[in-house]
């Protein structure tokens, strides 16, 4: 099921023509909650808490850029975002969607809007969570994982060139304050 989340969220970036960056982002958001080591940090039993975060850092362990970090780990700032900014929005989250606003912080406050709006990736981050909530169709038949492996490789040879990369290693005690370090890093270094 969340294989087909994740083909549907990459099926819909492709057919309203987002980039490369934004597809794979839509392919990878969800990654975080199948980190296995971390299952233990749970949203009651909707998921894994920070997986945004946990996803990002994985992808960019594994040699995506930092801009598809930066969009994986975006995207549930997106829904705090939108939930805050649009209540036709809100209003139309699935009730485990509204439980894990509330672990995410819920809707964003004013100040974090006008923060959030600045972010150099703020279209395109909004892009893949518009393609989130697309990706939740039943009996939709997409392309396969196969579809997106020249994409995955172009993207990946473009960003690592023949260096090697190399296995993800995360801190087994992921929490605010490690999700604000990678966030920080990811940030500051050139786009």
């Amino acid at each position: 099921m969340q294989l087909e989340h994740a083909l549907q969220c990459a099926y819909f970036a492709e057919q309203s023509g987002h980039s490369n960056d934004v597809i794979l982002a839509c392919l990878f958001h969800d990654i975080g909650h199948f980190a296995s080591e971390y299952q233990h940090l749970q949203m009651a039993d909707l998921g894994t808490v920070n997986h945004e975060w946990i996803g990002a850092k994985l992808v960019y362990d594994w040699g995506f850029s930092k801009k598809v970090a930066l969009l994986i780990g975006n995207h549930v700032d997106a829904k705090r975002y939108l939930a805050a900014k649009k209540e036709k929005y809100f209003a139309q989250l699935s009730a485990a969607s509204k439980k894990t606003l509330d672990y995410q912080g819920g809707p964003m406050s004013n100040q974090e809007m006008v923060l959030f709006e600045k972010h150099s990736f703020f279209k395109e981050i909004l892009q893949v969570r518009i393609n989130d909530e697309k990706g939740k169709e039943t009996d939709l038949t997409v392309p396969n994982l196969t579809h997106y492996l020249p994409k995955i490789r172009d993207h990946l040879s473009l960003n690592n060139g023949d260096k090697d990369i190399h296995i993800p290693v995360l801190r087994c005690n992921i929490d605010e304050t490690w999700v604000n370090q990678f966030k920080a890093a990811l940030e500051k270094q050139e786009m």
